[in-house]
C-alpha cells in the first residue's frame, strides 16, 4: 500500500540551529521524505540567528544532524542532495522587526509556482520566553494570512503553573483557533504508547478484567541513567516534577485508565483523557507529606564509572533543592477504579534506561498451590515503552518435572528486539499527524489546566519546606521513602533488569 502523504505545505521551523532540532526535528522529517511520506512540493524553512548560506548550513547543521541522529543515515549518500534540495535556510532574530518581512517575502517566493495551497506548519523550537515576540511578529506582518490551513507547534514546558499556562495560551489564542495547536509531548509518539489503546480496546480478555476488582495496584516508571548534562539552566526552574510528571506521566496514567472512547476521532479521546486528569484525587499537604517523595542524586557510578552529583552539575546551584526524582501514589475517583493506587516514579542516575507501565493483577484465594508448591508470583501484564518496546504477561505455572513446583512465566513479545527492526523515532509520527492535521497524538488545552490543576499543590508544598538533599547516590533507585511508599502498602516497585538497557 503506497503511503498516505499529507496536503504540501511549508514547514517552518523557528529556533533550526539548536538541539532540537539538530537531533530530533531534522532527522525526522529526512525519515519522512526517505520512506516517501513527503508531498514532492513541501519545503522544510530552517529559520535560525546564524549568519549560514545555503550550502553552509547544509554542510555544517543539516548534513552532521542526519549522520549522527538519524534512523536511516545509510540512506544519505544517495539520497542527501534530494532532500537538501527542499531545505531552506533563513537567517533572522526572531527579535528584528525588518526579519519578519524579509521571512513573508521568502514564504512567498517559496509558494510561487508550487502546489502548498498556502499550507504553512510554525514549530516554535525555542524557549517558552520567546513566544510572545515570535508571535506577535507573525501577527503583525500578516505572515499567517494565506489561503490555506496553519498550524503551529509549541513544546513543552506549557507554563510553568497553572497561571503561566493559562497566559501562554492566551497569547497563542489572540492568533490561532484551539484546533490549529498542536502542544507536543514525544512521549505520545512512541511506538508503544500508541498501541496501549489497541492492547485495550482490541483483545477481549483485557478489557473485562481492567478494573479495580481484579487490579491491585499500577506502577508507572520512566527512569534514566543520565543527568542533567547542558540542560542544568532549565532543569533549575523546572524539576521532575514539572518537567515529566505534568506532562509524561500524567498522559500515560490517563492513556491507561481512560474508558472506551465513542471512537477513535480526536475529540473523543480527548474527551476521555480529561475526565481521567479531572477524577485524580486532589493531594492536600498532608497527603503530599504521605504520598510524594522526591529526591536529588549525588556522587554514585552509572555503569561502574563515577559520576558527580546535581548540585555539581553545569549551571545548578550549589544548594538546589531542585528535584531530579518524583514518586506519587494516586487515586482516580470513578468506578472503574475507586481504591487502585496508581504508583509513578521518574528520575535521572537511576540503574537503568527503562519505561514501563506494569499493572499487577489481585492475588486468588490461599487455597490451593500455595506454599506447598512454592510462593506464587502475581500476575502482571507489562508494557514496555522504552528501550524495548513490547508486552509480557507474567503467569504462574508448573516447573519441569516430577514434582509440582511452581515458578513465574512469561509470555513475551518484543517488536524492537530482532535485528533488523528499526521502529520510526516519535517525532516522526508527530509531525506527520500535524502535517495531516490529526492532533489525537497531541496535548489538549484542558488537558494541560487538568494537569497543572494536580501538579500545582504538590510544587506549592514543596516549595515552603527545604529538602535534604541529595538523598540517593547515583546509580541507586532513588530515595529510601520511595520504597517505604509501596512497602507501607505491602507492596513494591518492579524495577526493570538492567538486561533491558540499550
Amino acid at each position: 500500500m503506497a503511503p498516505f502523504k499529507p496536503d504540501p505545505c511549508l514547514f517552518l521551523i523557528f529556533g533550526a540551529t539548536g538541539d532540537l532540532a539538530r537531533k530530533k526535528l531534522f532527522p525526522a522529517f529526512y525519515n519522512l521524505y526517505i520512506d516517501n511520506f513527503l508531498p514532492a512540493s513541501t519545503r522544510l524553512v530552517a529559520v535560525g540567528r546564524r549568519p549560514y548560506n545555503q550550502d553552509a548550513f547544509r554542510e555544517q547543521i543539516l548534513l552532521p544532524s542526519l549522520k549522527t541522529f538519524s534512523r536511516r543515515a545509510d540512506k544519505l549518500e544517495q539520497t542527501f542532495a534530494g532532500f537538501a534540495a527542499r531545505c531552506v535556510y533563513f537567517q533572522s532574530d526572531i527579535y528584528d522587526p525588518q526579519g519578519y518581512a524579509r521571512l513573508k517575502d521568502l514564504l512567498r517566493q517559496l509558494e510561487e509556482g508550487r502546489a502548498t495551497g498556502g499550507n504553512r506548519v510554525y514549530y516554535l523550537a525555542v524557549a517558552p520566553v520567546h513566544f510572545g515576540r515570535l508571535v506577535a511578529g507573525l501577527r503583525e506582518e500578516n505572515i499567517l494570512a494565506n489561503s490555506g490551513w496553519q498550524r503551529v507547534i509549541i513544546e513543552k514546558p506549557f507554563g510553568h503553573d497553572l497561571e503561566s499556562a493559562r497566559r501562554l495560551n492566551r497569547l497563542l489564542d489572540q492568533v490561532f483557533a484551539e484546533e490549529e495547536i498542536y502542544r507536543i509531548d514525544h512521549y505520545l509518539g512512541k511506538e508503544m504508547i500508541q498501541n496501549i489503546m489497541v492492547i485495550r480496546f482490541a483483545n477481549a480478555f483485557f478489557e473485562p478484567v481492567w478494573n479495580n476488582k481484579y487490579i491491585d495496584h499500577v506502577q508507572i516508571s520512566s527512569v534514566e541513567t543520565v543527568g542533567v548534562g547542558e540542560r542544568g539552566g532549565y532543569y533549575e526552574k523546572a524539576g521532575a516534577l514539572r518537567d515529566m510528571v505534568q506532562n509524561h506521566m500524567l498522559q500515560l496514567l490517563a492513556m491507561i485508565a481512560m474508558e472506551p472512547p465513542s471512537s477513535l476521532a480526536t475529540g473523543a479521546i480527548r474527551d476521555e483523557k480529561v475526565k481521567i486528569l479531572r477524577s485524580l484525587r486532589s493531594l492536600n499537604p498532608e497527603a503530599v507529606r504521605r504520598d510524594a517523595v522526591r529526591g536529588q542524586y549525588g556522587e554514585g557510578f552509572i555503569e561502574g564509572k563515577p559520576v558527580v552529583a546535581y548540585r555539581q552539575e553545569k549551571d545548578v546551584a550549589a544548594d538546589s533543592a531542585t528535584e531530579t526524582f518524583v514518586a506519587l501514589k494516586i487515586f482516580i475517583d470513578n468506578f472503574r477504579w475507586a481504591g487502585v493506587p496508581f504508583y509513578i516514579r521518574t528520575g535521572k542516575r537511576l540503574p537503568v534506561k527503562s519505561t514501563e507501565i506494569i499493572l499487577q493483577f489481585k492475588a486468588l484465594p490461599e487455597v490451593l498451590y500455595f506454599k506447598e508448591y512454592g510462593e506464587l508470583q502475581p500476575n502482571l501484564l507489562v508494557i514496555r515503552v522504552q528501550p524495548y518496546e513490547g508486552v509480557f504477561v507474567q503467569l504462574n505455572a508448573k516447573r519441569p518435572g516430577n514434582n509440582n513446583y511452581i515458578v513465574p512465566i512469561r509470555l513475551d513479545f518484543c517488536q524492537n528486539c530482532e535485528a533488523g527492526v528499526n521502529s520510526p523515532e516519535a517525532y516522526e509520527r508527530l509531525l506527520y499527524d500535524a502535517m495531516r492535521g490529526d492532533r489525537t497524538l497531541f496535548t489538549g488545552w484542558e488537558e494541560v489546566e487538568q494537569s497543572w490543576r494536580f501538579i500545582d499543590p504538590i510544587a506549592k508544598v514543596w516549595a515552603a519546606a527545604a529538602p535534604l538533599f541529595p538523598n540517593y547516590a547515583a546509580g541507586q533507585w532513588g530515595p529510601e521513602a520511595a520504597a517505604s511508599l509501596l512497602l507501607k502498602d505491602g507492596r513494591r516497585w518492579w524495577n526493570a533488569p538492567a538486561a533491558q538497557q540499550e
